[in-house]
């Protein structure tokens, strides 16, 4: 009796973990921003991809090696929308991650995220901060180096990024992203929305203020050009009446 052939089993990689995204809102709030932060820094570029919260698969087979860190940036690859990201498909793992700690992920990000970082991943620099202030440190960097976590060294209170070019510190009581290029904070979608606002009211203000300096110009125009006629009128009877 001949045998069936039968096509290998297709392996599901799922696309959640069924964990929550953030513990609280401000953790939540926190990689929103700096995730569309990061996305309109690198809007220009094709091949700079910003995500957070996505299950990264490292080893193909195996749905269970999976890792989600909160923000994340790779350099090299497509800049588009993905489900998961698989590593030996993409063939580039993250160049930066930042996890937003609480007391009770700070032990794993220490430990076991970290060494996963650096064996695994290679990621070249992994930062880990705590919004609400309640582990120490709460907002530390490291770079890879030799394969080898090195300490990043604070410089005018904030934390210097290779990797991404820009500065990562607090500003208003919150971790914010700073360019030295232009010495200014990058803006979060409320702050560019609200500028953009601005923007268009000031434009608005300044049209209403230019219509109405063409009106007072035409009306002066339009007086002078009245005077001129009645002064011109007032010459042709003079003329004529010295003629008589």
């Amino acid at each position: 009796m001949q045998k069936k052939i039968q096509s290998a089993p297709t392996i599901f990689y799922p696309e959640s973990d069924g964990k929550p995204m953030a513990e609280t809102d401000k953790h939540r709030d926190l990689m929103i921003d700096f995730i569309q932060m990061l996305k309109h820094h690198y809007r220009n570029e094709n091949d700079v991809y910003v995500s957070g919260n996505l299950l990264i698969y490292y080893e193909e087979g195996n749905p269970r090696k999976s890792i989600s860190p909160d923000v994340f940036v790779v350099f090299g690859v497509a800049k588009k929308q993905r489900n998961t990201y698989l590593t030996w498909k993409e063939t580039h793992t993250p160049d930066f991650v930042l996890e937003v700690a609480s007391p009770s992920t700070f032990s794993k990000d220490m430990g076991r995220k970290k060494d996963l970082y650096a064996s695994v991943f290679e990621v070249k620099e992994y930062y880990i901060y705590d919004p609400l202030g309640e582990i120490v440190p709460s907002f530390i960097g490291y770079r890879l180096t030799d394969g080898i976590y090195q300490e990043i060294n604070f410089v005018n209170e904030r934390l210097p990024s290779a990797v991404l070019g820009l500065e990562l510190g607090e500003h208003g009581n919150e971790l914010r992203l700073y360019d030295p290029k232009t010495s200014q904070w990058l803006q979060t979608p409320p702050e560019r929305a609200e500028n953009a606002e601005i923007r268009a009211e000031n434009a608005e203000t300044r049209a209403q203020e230019e219509a109405s300096a063409r009106r007072n110009a035409e009306t002066r125009a339009e007086n002078a050009e009245a005077a001129l006629a009645k002064a011109l009128a007032a010459l042709e009877r003079l003329k004529a009446e010295e003629n008589n």
